[in-house]
């Protein structure tokens, strides 16, 4: 049973909607999955929703799985991209992976409207300007 697990403490983990200029000159958004942590972390695997009102409509994405191996410490790997008609909704990332044989669980949700130029930082491990969420 899921209440059995012992699932660790998430510490170093994070996940990043950041944007970078693409040929048209417009702005590509894609999401990503930082691992700053001094440990490798291995079978991950991400989930990935939206959800919300629209408009006085119900809203849902649908529901996407990526699956990475492994990821360096000190490293990232781009999980998908995100397109900005769907930063008014909630965007929910679940993150399971092990570090040494133990299980690690975090859900990461970037709330109605988080998502603007104004909430944009530098994001040193990416090199570029984007909404961080640990």
């Amino acid at each position: 049973m899921k209440k059995d697990i012992d699932f660790g403490t998430v510490e170093g983990i994070s996940v990043a909607v950041a944007t970078t200029p693409n040929e048209s000159g417009t702005d590509a958004w894609n999401v990503y999955l930082i691992n700053n942590s001094l440990n490798p972390i291995e079978n991950v695997l991400v989930s990935s929703k939206g959800y919300g009102i629209l408009d006085g409509e119900e809203v849902k994405t649908s529901v996407l799985r990526h699956m990475f191996e492994r990821i360096e410490a000190k490293s990232f790997a781009q999980i998908e991209p995100i397109d900005p008609a769907i930063f008014h909704i909630n965007n929910e990332y679940w993150v399971s992976y092990y570090i040494n044989g133990q299980i690690y669980d975090k859900k990461f949700i970037f709330v109605p409207d988080s998502i603007t130029q104004e909430n944009l930082i530098e994001i040193s491990m990416l090199n570029m300007q984007g909404v961080l969420h640990s």
